[in-house]
């Protein structure tokens, strides 16, 4: 049986969506593992699933390259605003998507029936420890110093459903960042495991980034780690509430909005469609 594909980038990430509305996906935490494992030519950052919703537009469910399921991803739920719109799925140019980590906004910018430009709303982290995976004294881990290694980083950790640490560096380009964040991602205080965004400020309105994704390494690019060294640096009051973030991947915009959360914008493209044959995983209907 067949089960049809597409494959999107956003910023570095690279997605695999599968309309799970019109085909029935039956073992999404296999498939996400087979298809991250790039064997047969369609590797990818995760698996993201478009379902029907009661409560919104559509339901986001998406799969890290491990098989487990994840609660949001900002370039992902951007991504999935232009797939159901270029799929025919909807012809809203507003969204309301309900992912693992609540209802969260899209809007898209169409010109002569192409999506460019989308912006997600994907609302705001928690810096508590009684919301985030994270064991420190007090009540905030916010500019904390975080001793790794023969280093001290200047850190702040908060969640967006999915765990981050932000750690400020005078300077990403050349800092091992397998080192550092490979040491960061396994410490004892981060019991979940944690992804690590290190950022670098340029100045009130440029950030640069790389990020460490937890359980698989250095990756091109990541929403909600932009979004992270957004609000860290906002909170430690490091840049404005717009800022351009530079990664390996892309620039992303990320406005602090008092009303939506935090917005992130940017170009989502397809890389191409096909489909995968497996009958234990997936079954046409």
């Amino acid at each position: 049986m067949k089960l049809y594909f597409t494959k999107m980038q956003a910023q570095g990430n690279d997605y695999v969506y599968m309309d799970a509305i019109h085909q029935v996906i039956e073992d999404p935490g296999r498939l996400a593992r087979e298809v991250s494992d790039r064997h047969f030519g369609i590797g990818a950052d995760g698996l993201v699933l478009i379902c029907p919703s009661d409560r919104a537009d559509f339901r986001m469910r998406i799969f890290n390259p491990d098989g487990t399921e994840a609660e949001m991803c900002g370039n992902a739920l951007r991504s999935t605003g232009k797939f159901v719109y270029m799929q025919g799925l909807t012809q809203k140019e507003e969204l309301k998507i309900e992912t693992l980590g609540g209802i969260k906004r899209v809007w898209l910018e169409v010109k002569e029936g192409m999506v460019e430009n989308i912006c997600a709303a994907i609302g705001r982290p928690e810096f508590t420890p009684e919301k985030i995976p994270v064991i420190v004294e007090g009540k905030y881990f916010l500019d904390m110093p975080l001793e790794v290694a023969d280093r001290v980083f200047r850190a702040s950790a908060l969640s967006w459903g999915n765990p981050h640490v932000v750690l400020l560096a005078e300077d990403v380009s050349t800092l091992d960042i397998k080192k550092y964040g490979s040491l960061v991602e396994h410490m004892q205080c981060f019991p979940r495991r944690t992804n690590v965004t290190f950022a670098r400020i340029l100045d009130e309105r440029h950030i640069r980034i790389r990020e460490w994704e937890r359980g698989t390494g250095e990756t091109l690019a990541c929403g909600t780690g932009c979004c992270s060294a957004a609000v860290v640096a906002n909170r430690l009051g490091l840049c404005a509430k717009s800022v351009e973030v530079w990664q390996p991947g892309g620039q992303l915009q990320v406005d602090l909005n008092e009303r939506e959360g935090v917005l992130m914008m940017g170009p989502v493209h397809f890389v191409y469609q096909g489909e995968y044959s497996e009958n234990i995983v997936a079954l046409e209907t």
